[in-house]
């Protein structure tokens, strides 16, 4: 069937956070959405030049080789993030998977360089360009001579006709999830000869190039039976530098081969295995040789960087000498105390104590070993064709009023947040300019001046003129005047106000109110590793107990770390049994002896204590907790000494706002998964940020699985963050996501992909006039004007281009980080062993 809710004619692009989807969803209650009219300068999206002047481009990084520096023959294995569930890139539940296979097997007419600019591939095309627009349009391509199936037949004009009537939307038999563009062709003929084919178009369309890449075998587009269910496991024909070989779902496995009909430069490899493995447990598989390409996340390469370090170190496979893992926070006085504990004569808190010590050692050996599997991989990394945003929900609620969100967006300093993920991996961290085009290609520009800069004062007059005000939460319904401004609010009004931003409190997705510490579980200890695809923290810890999750908002509170052995230097403390507060009642026994010693033993450790070395006194570690408190209200403005009690929401400048009684609170629904650590620490400074106006965030941690799916895609969430791909043709690929919503027929409201809810007519005509013109100059300035008017709408906030880490052997050649451009398969291999020279690992 149909995928449901999406329109025929509308292209679909992949999200990419945490899963990609495609669904359109639509809202049940027609939301009011405002115009977006603005006491603007002429927005002509032209604010940086032609050239994009001062955009910031990060080169591909693949360990590039000369084809004769690299070796024939050989297997590399690349992993993928699932077994994909079709080979039919036009279908819903294609993904990153379906791409990435059928650019090895299938023709791509053009295909992206390093800048994101379509460019012709001489394997398939020897020319394609427009030879008449009036009355008109009309596009020749001229196919290599040589290009054939792997059944031996040529690639020619029957495949462009099966194809355009599959894709064409005209029969809805044909289970497509997109088919922009092929909805204007009205006929596909042969021209002069059987290597040409002639496309006439009923309406003028720009994205041309991006049609028939893919291009299918008329074997698979020829009817909806083989379009719907033929292609979803194999493919009869395929006519790439590899064909399909083998797919083993139980291992997880599919395997391609050198096709022996391929007439463009022999592929290097003789295999190419693609091996479902899901990132969480990429590290490990890394470290056990059984991967040779790999993207990974930052905690993976820190992991490499530092088994790197360690080999040139010297300290090489040996778990107590590593300066990280789950040994680095045994000291001397903590490991005293264990053994004292274990051999002392107390059997339950031996027992527990013994227990917990052989899972440290086992887990201290597990972490050395996958540590020396990783050291003498490389790392090679660049800009990923994919920016993050901050999405504000313009349907209903605060939002809807576009001086609030023009507000969030004034709030927010974009480079603060760039920089927080990308200047550790030392890669260009500059907020992007643009919705629709990325650095260093040839539609993008600054546009973000039709919105202005981050701005405090500007950010605050915004919302008084709102009507949202000091003490406005208190006021009754009617008495704040909209156009008012804000005002300071007295420490009385503060106190009053009892925490006016505490609404709603912790729930079992993890709700939480920034300043708001109560209900809390205990942070995990600094430095989170990755052990075996499970990240925990530093220090021994229960192997088979629960950890506190990485990335976890919550204050270490005394007595409620969730114990694990050694986290707070006493190994076993806060357990049944334990020695620290709370512990069980202490069992008396005959041993005598032994309790002597481990009394002595407790002794010897206080004194090591007494060096720095080991715990701290109760009274110690709460006297630099209140310093630590004190020196945290000072770096966030605060007199020294005015800071609130635990659990205290923090006082905002000018106090929380409020309006008819109700306050300034926004719902900030984050994923909560191990891989997106990232996206909520930057979540969390955004909430930062928002508080120092006057905005309340609710942070909402949920599911990854439900993620997109029950909350962003629904519309349930007020703010969220979640990422675009690139992409060459805007005016085809991104017109779903910034359309306006329109009511359907039922009432509830058709947003296609713009899960904002917020666009305007304008910005729809913008893009409709783009993907019509032919004069490409033109087209790339009505795509700069849309994206300027986006920009002024305030309903998405580009923050930084995604980082694209890769981990790799250092042998390997031409893959890794490809930012835009498109790999070159057959080129992909390993170099030889006098062209190997030494990568930097990070």
């Amino acid at each position: 069937m149909p995928h449901v809710g999406v329109q025929r004619g509308r292209a679909s692009r992949a999200i990419r956070t945490v899963a990609a989807i495609r669904t359109v969803a639509s809202l049940r209650s027609v939301a009011l959405l405002t115009s977006g009219v603005l006491a603007l300068p002429a927005l002509t999206g032209c604010s940086s030049g032609d050239d994009a002047a001062g955009a910031v481009v990060a080169p591909q990084d693949i360990g590039a080789a000369a084809r004769p520096q690299v070796a024939d023959g050989g297997t590399l294995r690349w992993a993928v993030d699932a077994m994909p569930q079709t080979l039919n890139v036009f279908q819903a539940d294609a993904d990153a998977a379906t791409a990435r296979i059928t650019g090895a097997v299938l023709p791509s007419l053009f295909t992206l360089d390093e800048r994101g600019r379509p460019q012709r591939n001489p394997d398939y095309l020897e020319r394609a360009e427009i030879v008449q627009r009036e009355p008109k349009q009309v596009v020749l391509y001229k196919l290599n001579q040589k290009a054939v199936w792997s059944d031996g037949r040529e690639v020619g004009a029957p495949d462009f006709v099966a194809q355009w009537r599959a894709l064409s939307g005209r029969d809805t038999a044909y289970w497509t999830a997109r088919n922009a563009g092929y909805e204007r062709i009205e006929k596909i003929e042969k021209g002069a000869n059987d290597l040409e084919v002639k496309v006439t178009f009923a309406k003028p369309y720009a994205d041309w190039r991006a049609l028939f890449s893919p291009l299918y075998p008329k074997d698979v587009t020829g009817t909806p039976d083989a379009f719907n269910d033929g292609a979803r496991t194999r493919l009869k024909a395929t006519a790439g530098p590899f064909l399909l070989k083998a797919s083993d779902r139980d291992k997880g496995t599919f395997t391609l081969a050198r096709n022996p009909r391929w007439w463009g430069r022999p592929s290097k490899l003789d295999e190419l295995v693609f091996r479902a493995v899901p990132r969480d447990k990429r590290v490990a598989a890394l470290a056990d040789g059984s991967l040779d390409v790999a993207e990974i996340d930052r905690s993976g390469a820190d992991r490499i960087t530092l088994a790197e370090r360690d080999r040139e170190a010297g300290r090489g496979n040996d778990g107590p000498g590593l300066s990280h893992g789950p040994g680095a926070a045994i000291t001397p006085a903590s490991a005293l105390r264990s053994w004292a504990v274990a051999h002392g004569s107390d059997e339950g808190r031996a027992e527990t104590e013994l227990r917990a010590r052989k899972q440290t050692r086992a887990a201290v050996e597990r972490y050395a070993e996958e540590q020396a599997g990783l050291a003498g991989l490389s790392i090679r990394k660049s800009l990923e064709p994919a920016y993050t945003q901050l999405a504000l929900n313009g349907s209903s609620g605060p939002l809807a009023d576009e001086r609030v969100r023009r507000a969030v967006a004034r709030a927010l300093d974009r480079q603060e947040l760039a920089e927080i993920v990308l200047k550790p991996l030392g890669l260009p961290a500059r907020p992007p300019g643009s919705h629709l085009a990325l650095a260093g290609q040839p539609a993008y520009a600054d546009n973000s001046g039709a919105l202005g800069g981050q701005d405090t004062h500007e950010a605050q007059a915004l919302l008084g003129d709102a009507g949202w005000t000091p003490g406005g939460a208190r006021q009754k319904p009617g008495t704040t005047k909209a156009g008012s401004k804000a005002s300071g609010a007295t420490a009385d009004d503060d106190a009053k106000r009892e925490g006016a931003a505490d609404v709603g409190g912790p729930n079992d997705e993890g709700t939480y109110i920034v300043g708001d510490d109560k209900g809390r579980r205990a942070r995990p200890g600094p430095g989170l590793y990755s052990l075996g695809g499970t990240k925990v923290g530093e220090g021994s810890y229960y192997a088979d107990e629960e950890k506190p999750r990485p990335g976890s908002d919550a204050q270490d509170e005394p007595g409620e770390q969730d114990g694990a052995a050694g986290s707070d230097d006493k190994p076993g403390d806060n357990r049944p049994g334990g020695s620290g507060p709370g512990a069980d009642t202490h069992v008396l026994a005959p041993a005598r002896a032994a309790a002597l010693q481990e009394v002595a033993l407790m002794r010897q450790a206080d004194a090591l204590d007494g060096t720095g070395n080991g715990h701290r006194d109760e009274a110690g570690r709460k006297k630099e907790g209140e310093e630590a408190r004190r020196n945290e209200a000072q770096r966030q403005g605060g007199a020294p000494g005015a800071y609130a009690p635990r659990g205290t929401a923090a006082p905002m400048a000018g106090g929380p706002l409020g309006k008819d009684g109700k306050p300034l609170s926004l719902r900030f629904v984050l994923p909560s998964g191990a891989g997106s650590e990232q996206l909520r620490a930057v979540g969390d400074r955004i909430a930062q940020m928002l508080r120092a106006v006057g905005i309340s965030t609710e942070i909402s941690k949920v599911a990854d699985e439900s993620y997109f799916k029950d909350h962003i895609a629904s519309g349930d969430f007020d703010l969220a963050l979640y990422s675009w791909p690139g992409t060459a043709y805007p005016a085809t690929d991104d017109r779903p996501v910034f359309a306006k919503p329109e009511p359907a027929s039922d009432g509830s409201l058709v947003v296609e992909q713009n899960y904002t809810r917020i666009g305007t007519d304008h910005i729809d005509q913008l893009f409709d006039q783009a993907v019509g013109e032919l004069d490409e100059d033109e087209a790339r300035d009505l795509v700069r004007k849309a994206d300027a008017r986006i920009w002024a709408a305030a309903g998405s906030i580009p923050l930084y281009q995604r980082p694209q880490l890769v981990a790799v052997k250092p042998n390997v050649a031409n893959a890794g980080a490809f930012g835009f451009a498109a790999p070159h398969f057959q080129d992909i291999g390993f170099k030889k062993a006098e062209s190997a020279p030494k990568e930097s690992k990070k």
